[in-house]
């Protein structure tokens, strides 16, 4: 007869199981005792997962750690003491994940496990549960993705001129001008953009108009948050409403017709293809990040998760940096 494991992270919307008697062995059955060096893998995950429920990490956040975790604690057993897993058998695991695990690993996923192991180790040597951490040795390989495309300062005051063109035009036209200004003051995405309702936008302080970004689905409603937007915001407003009239949506055109319009702003400026809803994403990151905007606050600003933001902030980093 098997012995039941209990699962460490249980699915979401799973009723507990009623259990009369665990056998004293299971290893991951919770345990009032205080974690020590000795404790095993499994209670040491176990109690890293009630830390990131009390900072209000996000479902994403401990769905992909507990399952880096999880992975863990298969290859290197559950009941493995804390101070016996060291360096060189960290760098086992992650060799097993890359060469001999039988499944692709690709380069993002394995940087992201290789962050949950340095985040969990971390944590356990600052509550001086260890005294050494294993994994700070253990560098992060870049991973080879190209450096977004992003506007240098010239080119994003030659768009906004040419965009401020169409606003001021005999057949005036502001949808550009409003765009460009949304885009490059929130850094929203595609999908974002095209979300945003009329009840979004908040104009009681017409000289701090803001945003507000929501997610119907629950599962992501930890990216919902509060945008600043440009100052002269509900003047172009009130011009293209008084044209387009729409109804409920910011945009009640399809997110084709906004590439178009980014797509001749690049044509009639010469920018080429560094106009888009990504680039302009990543340039309002960039000029964030060059004017000393606080790291968390701009993690938030872009509604990225931890992991996610791993490999963003080194990509900020490349693109703000001075010349060498």
């Amino acid at each position: 007869m098997t012995t039941e494991q209990l699962p460490l992270f249980p699915a979401s919307g799973a009723k507990p199981k009623r259990i009369e008697s665990p056998p004293r062995d299971a290893a991951l059955v919770a345990t009032d005792a205080p974690l020590n060096a000795k404790s095993s893998l499994a209670a040491g995950i176990g109690a890293f997962h009630d830390h990131m429920l009390q900072l209000g990490w996000s479902p994403y956040t401990l769905q992909a750690f507990g399952g880096d975790l999880k992975l863990f604690m298969k290859f290197s057993g559950a009941n493995c003491a804390l101070d016996e897993l060291t360096t060189e058998k960290l760098n086992a695991f992650l060799h097993w994940l890359r060469y001999e695990r039988g499944v692709p690993c690709k380069p993002k996923s394995f940087q992201r496990r290789l962050t949950t192991l340095k985040v969990f180790f971390a944590w356990l040597l600052k509550t001086q549960i260890i005294s050494a951490d294993p994994a700070a040795p253990i560098a992060h390989q870049p991973v080879t993705s190209p450096l977004p495309e992003i506007l240098f300062d010239q080119q994003v005051e030659t768009l906004m001129s040419a965009a401020r063109a169409f606003m001021n035009a005999e057949k005036s036209d502001a949808r550009p001008y409003l765009l460009v200004s949304l885009l490059l003051a929130t850094g929203i995405k595609k999908s974002e953009t095209m979300a945003i309702r009329l009840s979004d936008i908040d104009l009681s302080n017409r000289a701090q108009p803001a945003l507000y970004i929501r997610y119907a689905d629950a599962r992501k409603r930890h990216k919902e948050r509060k945008l600043k937007l440009p100052a002269d915001f509900a003047d172009t407003l009130a011009q293209y409403r008084e044209k387009f009239q729409p109804r409920a949506h910011l945009f009640e055109c399809t997110a084709r017709n906004l590439e178009y319009i980014l797509a001749d702003l690049a044509k009639m400026t010469g920018l080429g293809e560094t106009v888009s809803f990504e680039s302009l994403r990543w340039t309002c990151a960039v000029r964030d990040y060059r004017a000393g905007l606080n790291p968390d606050h701009l993690r938030l600003k872009l509604g990225l998760s931890t992991i996610t933001w791993e490999e963003a902030a080194d990509r900020l980093k490349r693109l703000a940096a001075k010349p060498l």
